[in-house]
């Protein structure tokens, strides 16, 4: 699929559902948070939220006092939603629109937090674009949280990558050591289970 097209899709998503119509909404992102707490990170990490579109994540961090938020999604329209709602706290995060695939960060970041975009890539080509630009950008940690071998094999109508402890770990261990990883079932908004794989990596020096 095209950047143009991938684009065209997640637009449309975001224009015509609402949070409680789309399977990855989380009212309150419990392992995401859980992960980031546990790196014991000072509160002016930087932190950026891979595909946040208008996830709550950004909100929960400002909650705990994180100052140096950026919040990256392909959709402009995602990225409105989740301004509407913190309202003058949007303020606080940086938001950026690009495809994670073509994008060129300014800064590096502490953590690299990624719930449900990665495994949207599904061609080689893609996944090593991705692993380079993480490799490039990430100065400390990169959390993932994929579908599982377990879980769906399809999302919003696209093709996913499924992934294992071991196939993730191999896909990154150049460049990252593997801490930590857990599976665990996301109960959806309409109360379907999505089993997830959350790993949490560590640049290599």
């Amino acid at each position: 699929m095209s950047s143009l097209i991938n684009k065209k899709h997640w637009e449309n998503v975001y224009e015509s559902k609402s949070p409680k119509e789309v399977s990855w909404t989380q009212k309150y992102p419990k392992t995401s948070m859980e992960f980031i707490q546990s790196l014991d990170l000072p509160k002016t990490a930087k932190i950026i939220d891979v595909g946040g579109g208008d996830s709550n994540l950004a909100d929960c961090l400002l909650e705990e006092g994180y100052e140096n938020i950026t919040v990256l999604d392909i959709s402009a329209r995602a990225l409105e939603k989740a301004k509407v709602r913190l309202g003058d706290k949007a303020n606080k995060i940086n938001w950026v629109v690009s495809d994670v695939t073509a994008y060129q960060p300014e800064t590096g970041f502490d953590i690299w937090h990624d719930r449900a975009a990665f495994h949207f890539l599904t061609s080689k080509e893609q996944i090593s674009k991705y692993v380079e630009i993480a490799t490039k950008t990430i100065a400390g940690y990169l959390i993932l949280g994929t579908f599982s071998t377990e879980g769906p094999k399809k999302c919003s109508g696209l093709d996913i990558s499924q992934y294992n402890e071991e196939t993730l770990n191999a896909t990154f261990q150049s460049a990252f050591e593997k801490m930590k990883c857990i599976t665990e079932d996301h109960v959806t908004p309409f109360n379907t289970r999505q089993n997830f794989l959350f790993c949490c990596f560590k640049k290599r020096n």
